[in-house]
């Protein structure tokens, strides 16, 4: 390594791997030794109460365990089932509307965490609007079913989640060597055998992507299960931290995490056990069109209704945000106004909760990309020793749930000891942005990353021999060429932060409670035209956004595609 490059990774290396020693591994440390430790000192008492219950008495504790393995466990399966043939569908077939259908399957996720819950409590809650249908249509006075506990937030994953099977399976199918399924064709295997001995294994890491993502956006749930009475891990946490149960807490904290990690560790070591690149540079195989003329209209017509199933949760939320709000039994709303538009956008209590957002999440964007350039730069492009623990540590919030990283935060930042970089900010203000700064650093650093991938050294290089110094280079090249990845990552950063809400109720005070909690609260004061108003500006914030997001990613492809 060169003398410049030396004092690079000098001069970055404490910036980078200061602040995620200070936020990131301190905090979680912190918790897994307050996990050990009571009033006497070193205990395990926390984890034998954790899996042995008083006598006579049932153990939530391994309720709430294995009911969030449950739903990690089904949600990965019914996301699954949803999304991959969907994928495969949309890939490999030619019907009427199938361009606008495959744009529309991802509209789910316009909708964040409250936004959805609120959506389906509207429509499938015993006084919902589909369930009300269900009984005009059957002549039923009493609902057809109990939407809570398990089935309803599986129901509510599913819908949700499998938008991440969709999206990795159609990226991976778009770069799959079609000649091996040929190849399997020709030598008389049938589509569903191609299938599962060619197709499937052959896009493994983007089921294996998938699959991590729905398992630990599920682990992290805390909405719906909330609002549907499900006892999780998440739920259970904070009802301890309610109980000032610090030491059950702890435990329930790290357990949770384990598993994440766990779940992380098993899925790598099933994908590094396969061989998925193609043997050849075979080109897309030929999109085939469904030639019998009932079964072409047909799939369209089952689409259309499909999406129609969709976007009710985007309509039931803006129906909500107009109607009477003393709708019950009606059907239809019996009439129509717009007073919680005028107190969202009018008054200075309705504005309040945007404004907090939008600072809040913006703080914490500005700060992720403040160190995530330099960060990007110091994994991509240098060689160091500790290397490996620097980029394991920034992939840590990834790894855990939100909800873990705001407790995390919340245990470090309880006390003021400032030689040890702690200081008391439970109950300030800065918390919060300091949860979504953490919780978000994943993100961007790899999307910054993946540009930086795509830029030629040489340049930098050249940068640094006709006398530019480590800033200058990483002002005038770096931060230029990776402007694409830059952009893209801030902006989907934001609208994590916006739709956070677990983070969000650990770390929030009264002065900068956000949109999501905003909504929560008028909900349990029946609300309700109020709460869909909120939900119906988040989905449009968000909606601007992830617009802006993939502008900036073709942007990036049409850039350095070549």
């Amino acid at each position: 390594m060169s003398r410049t490059r030396r004092w690079t990774v000098a001069l970055l290396w404490p910036l980078v791997g200061g602040v995620l020693l200070w936020l990131v591994v301190g905090p979680c440390l912190l918790l897994l030794q307050g996990s050990l430790h009571g009033p006497q000192g070193l205990t395990l008492e926390g984890y034998q109460r954790f899996l042995v219950a008083p006598p006579g008495a049932a153990n939530i504790e391994l309720e709430a365990l294995w009911n969030s393995l449950l739903l990690g466990a089904g949600s990965v399966l019914l996301a699954a089932l949803w999304g991959v043939p969907l994928a495969l569908l949309f890939h490999y077939y030619d019907f009427p509307g199938r361009r606008v259908l495959a744009a529309l399957a991802m509209v789910p996720v316009l909708l964040p965490p409250m936004v959805g819950v609120v959506s389906f409590y509207w429509l499938y809650g015993e006084s919902g609007l589909v369930t009300r249908l269900m009984m005009l249509a059957l002549g039923r006075e009493t609902p057809l079913w109990t939407f809570r506990g398990l089935p309803a937030v599986l129901l509510i994953h599913a819908y949700s989640m499998y938008v991440y099977f969709y999206a990795f399976v159609t990226a991976g199918l778009q770069r799959l060597d079609a000649s091996q399924v040929e190849a399997a064709a020709t030598l008389g295997a049938k589509p569903l055998r191609r299938l599962g001995t060619v197709t499937l294994p052959l896009l493994t890491p983007a089921l294996v992507g998938a699959a991590l993502l729905v398992f630990m956006t599920s682990m992290a749930s805390f909405t719906a299960p909330l609002m549907f009475d499900l006892r999780v891990l998440t739920t259970q946490l904070l009802n301890s931290r309610s109980n000032e149960d610090w030491l059950l807490q702890n435990v329930e904290t790290v357990v949770l995490a384990l598993l994440c990690i766990v779940f992380l560790a098993i899925l790598r070591w099933a994908e590094g056990r396969g061989r998925y690149v193609g043997g050849s540079k075979g080109s897309g195989a030929a999109r085939q069109p469904i030639r019998a003329g009932w079964l072409r209209y047909g799939v369209a017509v089952v689409g259309l209704l499909a999406v129609g199933g969709l976007l009710l949760p985007h309509g039931m939320v803006l129906l909500m945000s107009v109607a009477d709000p003393h709708w019950t039994t009606q059907l239809l709303p019996p009439s129509y106004q717009l007073d919680a538009w005028r107190y969202v956008l009018t008054d200075p209590s309705g504005r309040e909760p945007l404004v907090n957002s939008l600072q809040t999440a913006g703080l914490a964007t500005l700060g992720n990309l403040l160190w995530a350039v330099p960060a990007a730069w110091l994994l991509t492009r240098f060689r160091f020793r500790g290397r490996a623990a620097t980029e394991a540590a920034a992939m840590l919030p990834y790894a855990i749930p939100g909800t873990v990283v705001a407790l995390a935060l919340a245990e470090w930042f309880a006390t003021d000891q400032p030689l040890s970089g702690r200081f008391v900010l439970v109950g300030t203000w800065a918390l919060l942005p300091l949860a979504y700064f953490v919780r978000n650093l994943p993100l961007v650093l790899r999307a910054v990353q993946a540009s930086l991938a795509q830029v030629d050294p040489s340049l930098e290089e050249a940068a640094a021999t006709l006398g530019s110094g480590p800033a200058g280079v990483l002002r005038k090249i770096v931060l230029p060429l990776a402007a694409p990845g830059v952009t893209a990552g801030g902006l989907l950063a934001m609208i994590a932060a916006l739709g956070e809400f677990a983070a969000s109720w650990v770390a929030h005070i009264r002065a900068n409670r956000p949109i999501s909690l905003e909504m929560w609260a008028q909900l349990q004061d029946a609300a309700f035209d109020r709460c869909a108003a909120f939900g119906v500006l988040l989905v449009a914030l968000v909606s601007v956004l992830l617009l802006l997001a993939n502008r900036g990613r073709r942007d990036s492809t049409s850039v350095w595609g070549a």
